[in-house]
Formats: structure tokens, C-alpha cells, sequence
């Protein structure tokens, strides 16, 4: 067979514009999830997914201007995201263990 009339099957290379539109749509689906749910677990978990959104949209941006500073910010937003979990996660627990069917609004009056 001849080397010309072979075509060579690869995948598409991922570019930084695909990771963008990923963090995007990522991103709505968490502030989707925010704004419909009232489950504070929920919420919680909606919140993480637009944080990690971010991160995503930061570490492309950073690959596509060829500059470490967006990876560098998202290694300590991740720090204080790990901290933000134990406590918040924590928090949410203990009041769900209280009262099992604690909506978001009943956790608003706990504000003072």
C-alpha cells in the first residue's frame, strides 16, 4: 500500500479554548445548582463545582499565555478550598444531624 494513500487517524488535540468552554459549562451547572437547590449540602457541592470551574478557567488561561501565574494563584485557591471544605462541610453536618430536613433558609437564621 502506498505511504500516500494512507490516512493517518489521530484525536483531536485538546486546546486551551476546549478547557474554557469546559470551565463555562461547568460553571453553570454550578450556579444552576445554586440558585434551584435548597439542600445546603447541595449548595455546597454546587459551590465547589464554580470554584473548581474557575480553577480550570485559570490554569488554561495560564497554559495559553505561556505564564505560571494562574497556576500559581489556583494552588492557593486550592489551599484555602481544602480548609474552606473541613469547615464549612463540618458546619453543614452538624446541622443536618439536628434537623434532618434544615433547608437553606432555616440555616439564613442562624446568621444572628
Amino acid at each position: 500500500m502506498n505511504a500516500v494513500n494512507v490516512i493517518a487517524l489521530t484525536a483531536p488535540q485538546p486546546t486551551p479554548t476546549w478547557y474554557l468552554v469546559l470551565g463555562a459549562v461547568l460553571f453553570g451547572i454550578g450556579a444552576f445548582g445554586v440558585m434551584v437547590r435548597r439542600n445546603p449540602l447541595v449548595l455546597f457541592m454546587c459551590i465547589e463545582l464554580m470554584l473548581n470551574a474557575v480553577n480550570l478557567s485559570f490554569v488554561a488561561l495560564s497554559v495559553r499565555n505561556d505564564n505560571i501565574d494562574g497556576q500559581t494563584a489556583v494552588f492557593f485557591v486550592l489551599v484555602v478550598a481544602a480548609a474552606e471544605v473541613v469547615v464549612g462541610l463540618g458546619i453543614i453536618v452538624s446541622i443536618l444531624r439536628r434537623r434532618s430536613g434544615a433547608t437553606a433558609d432555616d440555616i439564613s437564621e442562624l446568621s444572628g
